[in-house]
């Protein structure tokens, strides 16, 4: 019986973008069921608007991150550019899980990131994801229909079994309920699955 792993991302996380092609390898590497979630990041919500300090702690920390993401990526030739502001992720998620009803979640996640850490698509714009959708291969004619209707709903089911589940941060692979935080966590996902 293949063993399942649950990625939760964010697809404007570095970190996530990171986690993504490694993970792949475990499906080769274990036989295992690796599903990949979308997970909303509440990145506005981690700091204290109103208080300058906070404010100025918390650009230090993710200006730090960054430098971290790109010390990793750069071991691995990955274009790594920061955002110039923080987006929305909702309709690239709700693109995501589009995507997925027609088998293209990957193809689209596999886009998404390079063009997004090389500021090459602005998540925030309808136009831009559904192309971002036909560049994936997915017939991106319901997708209105599905973001306005079906689609948040079904984007908040997700989120909320993330929650049950422990999830607070991303990338978190979760491995028979067990987590592991951090794209750097891979090797200790390895062990689980070789137990």
């Amino acid at each position: 019986m293949r063993r399942k792993v649950e990625l939760w991302l964010d697809l404007r996380s570095p970190f996530s973008y990171l986690a993504k092609d490694p993970a792949y390898d475990l499906e080769r590497d274990f036989e295992a069921e690796l599903v990949l979630r979308p997970f909303a990041l509440n990145i506005a919500g981690a700091v204290n608007l109103s208080d300058p300090e906070a404010i100025a702690r918390g650009m230090r920390k993710i200006k730090y991150f960054y430098v971290d993401a790109r010390r990793f990526a750069n071991q691995r030739g990955i274009t790594l550019l920061g955002p110039k502001k923080i987006f929305d992720q909702t309709l690239v998620h709700l693109a995501w899980l589009y995507a997925d009803k027609s088998g293209h979640g990957r193809a689209l996640i596999d886009l998404a990131y390079p063009r997004f850490f090389k500021r090459e698509i602005d998540y925030e714009d309808r136009a831009a994801v559904t192309g971002l959708l036909a560049d994936a291969g997915v017939d991106a004619a319901g997708f209105d229909a599905f973001a306005a209707g079906d689609g948040p709903a079904e984007l908040k089911r997700h989120q909320q079994e993330a929650e049950q589940q422990g999830v607070f941060a991303v990338p978190t692979f979760v491995v028979d309920g067990e987590l592991f935080w951090g794209q750097d966590r891979i090797d200790f996902v390895r062990a689980k699955l070789a137990a």
